[in-house]
């Protein structure tokens, strides 16, 4: 039996012979307990140095992963436009000629500084309808300001060293992206807001909230600008903002005779109206805005049949601009009731394109995994030969999963070329071209790349009548005889998906892997993936049903693998934050968490965030209104429950999740005596920006679940 330094210093000095060996026996107990002390602190040093060293080469491998950010297929299938990182800032724009006939180049910005070229950046790829042009953008010539590009890619000329000729063809100030072609060839229409002080979109930063306050103050524009470029040689060519200051569009489609425009948008402010944009169509020259839709849900990717007579888009529950998915409905393109032609699909549809007058080709998450698939319009027959299925990730970099296909992909995947970026999770993205069922890899951008981290596999578990998919990530080292640390990483959203993708360089799951934890990514209820009724099933009921859903996938898994019981943490970002937060006051089966960008008060959060149109469609009112259904997921009102220590992060400048929001969570545990941490990083808005920052956040989260879910767990 061991005797511990407080039972020997307890016993009466007369249990011993002499009150010599008493001394000499606390004497060596304090020498042998020093020793002790001493090793455990010097293997705890080594532990830590060999943690940190696994973290910086895991960042070493994600910093040198060169990601395509688009890739962009000729109309004639001939050439494919891909955009690359340069490097550590900059991008630019390739060509690459299909078929091996001619060598791939860059193109050029001319008479940009040369110091500045190093650091500037190309993006947004658009050919023109007869192959022979590509627009693009580049702030090479004005450096931290985006101007339009043109560059002739005549295939019938030779290709030149310094790449095709170029011109410039705006001197804009502002925000702008998205550059789309007419058909007729004539015009390059983008979306533009103009002076912007900083990016559309809820992720970026928010502006400081000082002074004066007002939706006014707050909103800039976002519209639709239209480039005349037929004959144009100026290098500054006539510029029109088509639609109204009053509308903030979202995204935009170009009419087959290229008169007129369909766009969703809505008033602004635009980052908290995309919830309640509608349908518009309207003339581009002089034209007027026709709402032809005011949709009961979210609507996206509108785009017009090859005879103009109908406008399909994707329409269902939608919590992020961005992250589509829905079920397809088609109107006719003078307005009137719109008809779901994909009722019931157990999948996701997210991108869709027309292929004819009568079928439409698009791509669907299904359980995880990505689906193209090919629907006639007017049978609702689906032509199953055309369905191919990709066990990765993939799109072409403009929207959720869109895919870009040359003119001759008239057949759907049966025929035609198709461009597109492949990644998966033991996969760095690559672009890859031709049919879709039979793909040719065209960059090699990553060829030296390896995954620092385990195996990965889709795992599906039922509960409550749903069938629930997921994704699991292995320990690097995994050996089956050895017990393992679990973490559960919720995805944000709540309507989104885990895809398997090759992780980016901030914080996410794949580095639990490879500091040898079990990773569960799950696609609960409210996720994408399982159908329209899936999605909408966590509605006025956030965080019970997903949650009981993510803890039966807990249980699935550690029946099924060696999972240390006593070892398994939670942890996820915006709504993964606040499942979060929400989790450890409901169960205390999580022995630590790390909450990123979350909230823990949806009642204060309603009127703090600067998006709270998202969460009517939701909690099926505003707060005034129905303040309980909002009492009822907050984390705040159980926080007595909660036990679990808690790391917190959040941007000083976050307007989708608000800094005070994890203020108030850190507040309250430590009023509960709860070990808890809050790290707020200046100048940062929901999606961090910071290389720096992204990484201190992953390691004091790894640092976070080293600490409170150790190897060795106390008895």
């Amino acid at each position: 039996m061991k005797l511990s330094l407080r039972t020997l210093l307890s016993f009466p000095i007369r249990t011993f012979a002499a009150a010599g060996m008493y001394a000499a026996l606390v004497l060596f107990s304090l020498s042998t307990l020093s020793s002790s002390v001493i090793a455990q602190t010097t293997a705890s040093s080594d532990a830590n140095a060999a943690q940190k060293q696994v973290i910086a080469s895991l960042l070493d491998t994600l910093g040198r992963t060169r990601s395509p950010r688009q890739a962009e297929i000729s109309p004639d299938g001939g050439t494919v436009a891909w955009v690359a990182a340069m490097g550590k800032s900059g991008s630019r724009v390739h060509l690459t000629p299909l078929g091996g006939m001619a060598a791939e180049q860059m193109i050029s910005v001319p008479n940009a500084d040369p110091q500045a070229a190093r650091k500037c950046s190309e993006s947004d790829p658009a050919w023109s309808p007869d192959s022979k042009q590509i627009a693009f953008l580049s702030d090479c010539a004005t450096p931290g300001q985006s101007q339009v590009f043109l560059a002739n890619v005549d295939p019938s000329q030779p290709y030149t060293r310094g790449g095709p000729p170029t011109r410039q063809l705006t001197m804009l100030k502002g925000f702008v992206h998205s550059l789309s072609w007419s058909p007729d060839g004539k015009q390059i229409g983008f979306l533009f807001v103009e002076n912007a002080t900083r990016p559309a979109g809820a992720l970026a930063a928010m502006k400081p909230a000082i002074g004066v306050i007002s939706a006014d103050t707050m909103a800039e524009i976002q519209r639709v600008a239209v480039l005349d470029v037929a004959g144009n040689n100026t290098g500054n060519a006539p510029l029109s903002q088509v639609t109204p200051a009053n509308l903030h569009v979202y995204e935009f489609s170009w009419s087959p005779n290229s008169k007129n425009l369909a766009y969703v948008a809505a008033a602004p402010p635009g980052e908290d109206n995309w919830w309640v944009a509608q349908l518009y169509t309207q003339a581009v020259a002089n034209g007027t805005p026709h709402s032809i839709l005011k949709p009961t849900m979210q609507i996206a990717v509108p785009r017009w049949s090859p005879n103009g007579k109908q406008i399909a888009f994707i329409g269902g529950l939608m919590s992020d601009q961005g992250a589509t998915g829905g079920d397809i409905y088609l109107i006719s393109s003078n307005g009137g009731a719109a008809r779901d032609i994909t009722p019931n699909r157990k999948s996701s549809p997210a991108w869709v394109h027309w292929i004819g007058d009568s079928q439409l080709g698009f791509t669907e998450g299904v359980e995880g995994e990505t689906r193209y698939s090919v629907l006639d319009t007017k049978t609702g027959a689906e032509d199953k030969s055309a369905s191919v299925t990709f066990p990765y990730s993939i799109g072409d970099g403009r929207m959720e999963l869109s895919l870009s296909f040359a003119n001759n992909a008239k057949t759907g995947a049966k025929n035609g070329s198709v461009a597109l970026i492949k990644t998966g999770f033991s996969a760095p993205p690559e672009v890859w071209a031709g049919p879709l069922n039979n793909l040719t890899q065209i960059t090699h951008l990553n060829g030296a790349l390896q995954p620092d981290w385990g195996k990965s596999e889709s795992v599906t578990w039922t509960n409550e009548g749903f069938r629930v998919q997921g994704w699991l990530l292995y320990p690097k080292n995994y050996d089956p005889r050895k017990k393992y640390p679990l973490v559960v990483y919720v995805h944000g959203g709540p309507a989104s998906e885990v895809l398997p993708r090759w992780p980016s360089a901030g914080y996410g799951p794949v580095a639990f892997s490879t500091l040898d934890y079990f990773v569960l990514m799950p696609n609960p209820r409210g996720s994408y993936g399982e159908g329209e009724a899936f999605t909408r099933a966590n509605r006025k009921d956030f965080g019970y049903g997903d949650l009981r859903d993510i803890l039966a996938g807990v249980d699935t898994i550690t029946k099924k693998l060696p999972v240390d019981p006593v070892r398994i943490g939670i942890t996820g970002w915006s709504y993964g934050g606040f499942m979060t937060m929400f989790a450890i006051t409901q169960t205390h089966r999580f022995r630590a968490a790390v909450a990123g960008a979350g909230l823990s008060d949806w009642k204060s959060y309603y009127g703090e965030n600067s998006i709270d149109q998202w969460m009517i469609p939701y909690f099926g009112a505003s707060v005034y209104d129905d303040p309980a259904v909002y009492a009822k997921s907050s984390a705040i009102n159980f926080i007595k429950n909660a036990k679990t220590p808690t790391l917190i992060v959040v941007g000083d400048r976050d307007g989708e999740c608000p800094a005070p929001q994890s203020f108030e969570f850190w507040h309250a545990l430590r009023t509960m005596h709860v070990p808890v941490e809050l790290v707020v990083y200046p100048n940062e808005g929901h999606g961090f920006s910071n290389p720096n920052d992204r990484r201190d956040v992953l390691e004091r989260a790894l640092e976070w679940f080293e600490k409170y879910m150790p190897a060795t767990q106390p008895q």
